[in-house]
C-alpha cells in the first residue's frame, strides 16, 4: 500500500501551526515552509503539491496576504475531493477579529459547498490525516 501524503500550505509569518501539527501527523507530509522562493523551489512545491493526495491549508491572524485564500477556493472547486481547510481564531497573541471570522466561516462554508472538508481546529486536522493514513 502506497503511502499518502498531504502538502502543507497556509500561514506562515512566523506561525508554529506546523510545528505542533507535524508532532503529531502520522501521514507523510511536504512541508514548503521556509524555503528560499526561486524558480527551482516553486516549480519543486508544484510538483510535490500536485504528487500530495491532500492540501492543508491552515490560515491564522498571521497571515499577510490573501493568496492561500484564493489557492484554497480555488482547489475546493478543482480538487474537492483532496483538498482541507482549517482557521485558527488565535495564532500567539494574534487573534482575528469579529468581521474576519465572519468572513472565514463563509470561506469554509463555500468549500464545504464544493465538497472538501473544513475542519474546526488542529486536533480535527491531526484526527482526520492520522485516519487517512491508515486508510
Amino acid at each position: 500500500m502506497e503511502e499518502k501524503k498531504v502538502f502543507l500550505d497556509g500561514t506562515e509569518n512566523g506561525s508554529t501551526w506546523r510545528e505542533e501539527l507535524i508532532k503529531q501527523l502520522k501521514i507523510a507530509y511536504f512541508d514548503p515552509s521556509g524555503k528560499e522562493r526561486s524558480r527551482r523551489t516553486l516549480r519543486e512545491e508544484e510538483e510535490q503539491k500536485a504528487a500530495s493526495d491532500f492540501c492543508l491549508y491552515v490560515i491564522t491572524p498571521l497571515m499577510d496576504d490573501f493568496e492561500n485564500v484564493s489557492e484554497l477556493v480555488d482547489d475546493s472547486n478543482k480538487f474537492p475531493e483532496r483538498t482541507v481547510f482549517c482557521y485558527l481564531e488565535q495564532d500567539g497573541e494574534t487573534q482575528f477579529n469579529k468581521h474576519q471570522l465572519k468572513s472565514l466561516k463563509a470561506v469554509g462554508q463555500m468549500v464545504e459547498a464544493n465538497g472538501a472538508t473544513w475542519l474546526p481546529d488542529l486536533e480535527a486536522v491531526i484526527t482526520y490525516f492520522n485516519a487517512q493514513a491508515t486508510a
